[in-house]
């Protein structure tokens, strides 16, 4: 491991780090020139229940029947009329072709990606802690060494996607997942894009959302470190920093970024806030000259081994109860069953080709 001999990890300058990036984004690149297709089918997966359902589909635990140990993983089914009926074909095929590529602790792994008449699947690992949002929902909030923790995985996770020049425009609690270590993994790629200078798309979740996107000036990476600050703020708090009942009254929020801080607040937590919830980009850290270095030698993270954090050598604040089983579902609330409806003949066979 390239990063494993470098103690300053955090400084983009170390001749380490930027070679470990350089190699990692060589790997991405020529997996992404080659773009490799799946034999696999449903059939040689035992479903074992739903995790979760969302507007394209449902998440569903499975088991692998060809893996010489048990090998389970959890299948994104999505719907090929729901996904024409919403026009989100190229973000379909493009977070299926971006998470073949990426390789990172931090990043949901996939390890298949196939199709039938009716349905797309992503085969993904199995992280058997269930959501952020539901740990986050059950504490009320997390304190700030667990805030911290969780944190500091994310800023590595959009360190390692950005020198891939990807956005993922989605980052809250509901898609970062713990593992049965206590560790976060980043997951639904859904509006992940590999950049080629700006982008225009208004997408991503409302309370979320960055005052570029909402005023439609056209956006680029520094997005992601908006929603990191409206996720650190949420973490600590149990609720996001702007909200009202209309949108309307929630753009205008986000757009003027006042934010009221709770009592409880640290000032090295208060400020690493203010600096992410910059509205004038050019003053946003993580989108600054020294990029992710600022975020990662702010104060606040301070105290962070970002060598022992990516090695998962740190002691996690929580650890998920996982029934001691690999394919334990326990952290995922129970969700009505569905039998899949598959057509006779291939449905928009031309759309999905490259999928």
């Amino acid at each position: 491991m390239i990063l494993a001999g470098h103690a300053n990890f955090q400084t983009p300058e170390t001749p380490g780090v930027i070679q470990y990036l350089t190699k990692a984004r060589e790997e991405f690149d020529d997996r992404w020139s080659k773009n490799p297709k799946s034999d696999v089918t449903l059939d040689d997966f035992d479903i074992k229940r739903t995790l979760g359902s969302g507007s394209f589909g449902r998440v569903v635990l499975a088991q692998y029947k060809h893996s010489k140990k048990d090998k389970f993983v959890a299948i994104k089914i999505l719907d090929k009329d729901q996904i024409m009926k919403q026009k989100q074909v190229s973000h379909t095929v493009g977070e299926k072709k971006i998470l073949s590529c990426c390789q990172f602790p931090f990043l949901v792994k996939q390890y298949f990606a196939f199709k039938d008449n009716s349905y797309l699947y992503i085969a993904l690992e199995f992280v058997s802690g269930g959501e952020l949002f539901t740990h986050l929902r059950n504490a009320k909030r997390f304190g700030e060494s667990r805030t911290r923790f969780y944190g500091s995985q994310v800023v590595l996770a959009f360190e390692y996607l950005h020198f891939m020049n990807l956005i993922h425009r989605d980052l809250k609690p509901e898609n970062l997942l713990i593992d049965h270590r206590g560790y976060v993994k980043l997951t639904d790629f859904g509006f992940c894009k590999r950049l080629d200078g700006r982008a225009w798309t208004l997408c991503g979740t409302p309370q979320y959302l960055a005052p570029e996107i909402i005023l439609s000036k056209g956006y680029s990476k520094a997005v992601d470190w908006w929603t990191f600050g409206v996720l650190m703020f949420e973490m600590a708090a149990g609720y996001c920093p702007f909200h009202a009942k209309k949108h309307i009254k929630l753009y205008e929020k986000i757009v003027a970024g006042e934010v009221e801080f709770p009592e409880h607040f640290s000032p090295q937590l208060k400020d690493i806030v203010r600096c992410l919830l910059q509205v004038d980009v050019t003053r946003r850290y993580g989108a600054l000259r020294n990029g992710t270095q600022d975020v990662k030698n702010h104060k606040f993270f301070a105290s962070v081994d970002y060598i022992a954090t990516y090695q998962r050598k740190m002691e996690p604040p929580f650890v998920p109860d996982s029934g001691g089983d690999e394919g334990d579902a326990n952290n995922f609330d129970e969700q009505k069953e569905k039998s899949l409806d598959i057509a006779s003949k291939c449905k928009y066979e031309e759309e999905f080709i490259d999928f």
